[in-house]
């Protein structure tokens, strides 16, 4: 067995490989929180606090791990396994730790009260168009008799569309018309709740604090694709709930039956109420949001800035309004006047986003799957011989570069996980500055989708 200092370093040294992968939240809550215990004929044991993080370690970041460890490691190959600490004997009290030592303040300071509603996300804030006028009029029902309407109430839609600011301004009526106790916030903050209520052994009060609001907002329900243990437990919360005629209100990417990895069950009860879609805004609902924005700005742009804004920045209303913003912040603070084309040049980041935003995953599966002469099923299939693997690991690196995507959507999209899709980008990324004929392969893929990214 190698010595406790020597494992030690060797996590230390893949802990700091891992930070510079992670976003430092995802980092502190799922990596810091590891502990080595042993090396051992070619094993690497790492000790978790329970079951639950050992078996969500090992569906989502084993990969990312073991690249992180042979990183630091010269010796043959590692096999690495994880434990529940309280099953296997301590480290010695010396055990330097200074990763988890930083970690763990970090961890502390992101404990804080639930997110407030936006005072700006009400319903008189909202411009109504035929893109959104069904959701905002099953918003507005839900709003006016909570549980009574539609319960529960399904908003889906691309990201910017408007399904936050529909589902708070929900709240803000409900809390200013009656004395109903209102709860929002997003599935990922609910998850991570849960398992710091695992940690502490306090589940009779997590579970008391949500299934005693009298209207629960769950911002992006997505998030609960493939978490078995988080199901399972927003399964009984629903019904308590729902039983209780408590209103419920979810947001989604995407419409329950497509969420891959949500259990039937959850699926048949997300669309038990209503389910309505915000979609892509059309011109006149652009220009209107935009000559809206104006009226609470001291600068007015002319007609033909506020038209070239609304036809080209059609995706969704979050980027139309920074458009907006940023034209308004130039002009003010430089005292300058633009025309059409310095316009053009000001916006070109937005307007190359656009294009971007244009792009599916589906295109890009599809247009790999040409070039190497496969199944487009085969990119999200389980076959893993190289004449596939490579090819998605193409796929999963242009989607992440071509799109603004998040890794969770792209693994949905390749019925992966999001380590997975994370260690494919690094492995081209990696590879294509050794391999001239991969390196070939990707410059001609995102040449045909119109994208040349190398």
């Amino acid at each position: 067995m190698v010595e406790n200092s020597s494992v030690s370093e060797l996590w230390s040294g893949a802990c700091e490989h891992l930070s510079d992968l992670l976003h430092t939240d995802v980092y502190s809550r799922w990596i810091s929180v590891i502990e080595p215990v042993s090396l051992d004929n070619n094993e690497l044991l790492l000790g978790v606090d329970n079951d639950f993080y050992q078996t969500w370690l090992e569906d989502n970041y084993l990969p990312l791990i073991k690249d992180a460890v042979r990183s630091v490691y010269d010796g043959d190959e590692l096999d690495i396994s994880f434990c529940v600490k309280d099953e296997v004997p301590p480290l010695p009290r010396s055990e330097p730790k200074p990763v988890r030592k930083t970690i763990r303040e970090r961890l502390s300071r992101r404990t804080r009260p639930e997110t407030l509603l936006n005072p700006r996300f009400l319903f008189d804030t909202f411009i109504v168009g035929p893109s959104n006028n069904f959701s905002h009029a099953a918003s507005l029902a839900v709003s006016q008799a909570p549980a009574r309407a539609y319960n529960p109430l399904f908003i889906y839609g691309d990201t910017g569309l408007g399904k936050t600011h529909l589902m708070q301004a929900i709240g803000h009526h409900v809390l200013s018309t009656s004395r109903a106790t209102v709860t929002y916030l997003s599935c990922e903050t609910l998850m991570n709740e849960y398992i710091d209520a695992l940690q502490n052994r306090s589940l009779v009060q997590y579970r008391k604090k949500y299934r005693n609001t009298d209207l629960l907002l769950i911002d992006d329900i997505h998030f609960l694709a493939n978490k078995e243990r988080m199901q399972e437990e927003f399964f009984h919360m629903f019904n308590a709930l729902y039983d209780a005629h408590k209103q419920i209100v979810m947001t989604s990417d995407r419409p329950a039956s497509e969420i891959t990895g949500l259990e039937k069950r959850l699926v048949s009860r997300f669309e038990w109420g209503l389910v309505t879609q915000l979609e892509h805004p059309d011109l006149e609902t652009c220009i209107a949001i935009l000559r809206n924005k104006q009226e609470e700005s001291e600068l007015k742009l002319p007609d033909e800035f506020l038209m070239f804004i609304a036809e080209n920045v059609r995706s969704n209303v979050r980027r139309l309004e920074g458009a907006y913003v940023r034209v308004v912040s130039y002009m003010s603070l430089t005292k300058r006047e633009l025309s059409l084309e310095s316009l053009r040049y000001l916006l070109r980041d937005t307007l190359d986003q656009e294009k971007k935003s244009k792009l599916t995953f589906e295109t890009i599966q599809r247009t790999v799957a040409d070039h190497f002469d496969i199944r487009l099923a085969d990119m999200s299939s389980k076959r893993r011989p190289r004449e596939i693997a490579v090819p998605r690991q193409i796929a999963m690196y242009l989607c992440r570069r071509m799109t603004r995507a998040s890794l969770p959507d792209i693994a949905n999209a390749f019925s992966k996980t999001h380590a997975t899709v994370l260690h494919a980008c690094k492995a081209v990324e990696n590879r294509m500055d050794v391999d001239r004929d991969l390196r070939s392969d990707v410059t001609e893929i995102s040449h045909r989708l119109g994208h040349p990214i190398v």
